[in-house]
């Protein structure tokens, strides 16, 4: 995926993690949620079997990893703070 791409595609996803864990972060953070998201969760289903990686400029498959991915760093981080 290009830079660009991701950083569009992390920040959307990001934003949407936000809204649904009712949290309250800037630009930046939700850019980063998104694509690290992205990537971990990528990653985890990769070893478990499920994962395929997208590859292309814009991938629905990017957009809900991200999003989900970034509802899981959301979650984590909440355990954490408590």
């Amino acid at each position: 995926m290009g830079f660009l791409a991701a950083i569009i595609i992390g920040g959307l996803a990001g934003w949407l993690a936000e809204k649904v864990m009712k949290s309250d972060m800037g630009l930046l953070m939700n850019i980063i949620l998104g694509v690290v998201g992205a990537i971990v969760l990528s990653f985890i289903l990769q070893i478990s079997g499920l994962g395929s990686g997208a590859g292309a400029s814009f991938s629905w498959e990017y957009l809900l990893t991200g999003f989900v991915g970034a509802c899981l760093l959301i979650f984590i981080a909440r355990l954490f703070r408590r």
